[in-house]
């Protein structure tokens, strides 16, 4: 397992904040941090990191208010940007990601912790041969929420799993027990995303039994395999609606028996 190693450039604690023009190469870990700030504007970034450094998170945010990331390029071996407990009122527009794991809300509920994310809102961004693209990750036996988030107008090339929302999230070593108690997910909106799935599932929501997913919207969603190959949709205790077309899409049942 890594062991801690510090972060290149931590903001803990800024109010009016702006970050622009910043280059960050090869950290040891993450490469950015807002932490237990307000009021964040950084723009004109450039994170870059090879695709196998581990845990390289490119921007990570944490228990800070009211923040836009425009204009950035992240290439890392771990998620992209990173949203975790208390952050509130965050914007990503014009997103370069990849290689890296993504853009991340979460994880949340780690070791029974009570976690709140919301008011999240991802727009027009593009998603090169990344490992996820837009993606929620939860453990199980957490509690808190994650609410009021927006991907949109988002281009995926090649990516493994271009929209997933994951419950039983679970990076330890050994196998996690089974809980009940989850982090709730509710108010989704996926809109306007299309390009290429590198694996077959190209939206995947596995959520939990006693909190099901609630309140998902998908609009305007085409997605395919590699070499125009038809992709699926996986879809476990979600309670989803739909607008326009939507490709792949979860079946009819599905969508009946989570109400």
């Amino acid at each position: 397992p890594c062991k801690h190693a510090p972060t290149a450039l931590t903001f803990y604690k800024c109010i009016n904040l702006r970050v622009r023009n910043i280059r960050i190469k090869d950290a040891q870990q993450m490469h950015l941090l807002f932490q237990k700030c307000v009021n964040v504007q950084a723009m004109n970034l450039m994170i870059t990191a090879p695709g196998k450094s581990p845990n390289t998170d490119g921007i990570h945010i944490t228990n800070t208010q009211n923040i836009q990331i425009m204009n950035t390029i992240i290439q890392t071996g771990d998620d992209c940007i990173s949203i975790v407990d208390g952050a509130r009122n965050v914007e990503a527009t014009d997103i370069i990601c990849g290689p890296g794991h993504g853009i991340s809300i979460g994880s949340l509920g780690a070791d029974k912790s009570e976690d709140y994310v919301s008011d999240v809102k991802v727009d027009t961004a593009k998603f090169i041969g990344s490992t996820n693209g837009v993606r929620i990750k939860t453990w199980q036996g957490g509690s808190g929420s994650a609410t009021n988030i927006i991907f949109q107008n988002i281009v995926m090339d090649n990516v493994t799993n271009p929209i997933i929302i994951d419950q039983n999230y679970c990076d330890q070593d050994g196998p996690c027990k089974q809980q009940s108690s989850a982090v709730q997910i509710s108010n989704v909106v996926y809109k306007n995303i299309k390009g290429t799935s590198a694996s077959k599932v190209a939206i995947k929501f596995e959520c939990s039994k006693k909190y099901p997913c609630k309140g998902i919207l998908l609009q305007d969603i085409n997605l395919v395999g590699e070499n125009n190959k038809k992709a699926n949709a996986t879809c476990n205790n979600v309670r989803w609606t739909k607008r326009g077309i939507v490709i792949p899409s979860c079946q009819q049942q599905e969508r009946k028996a989570g109400g």
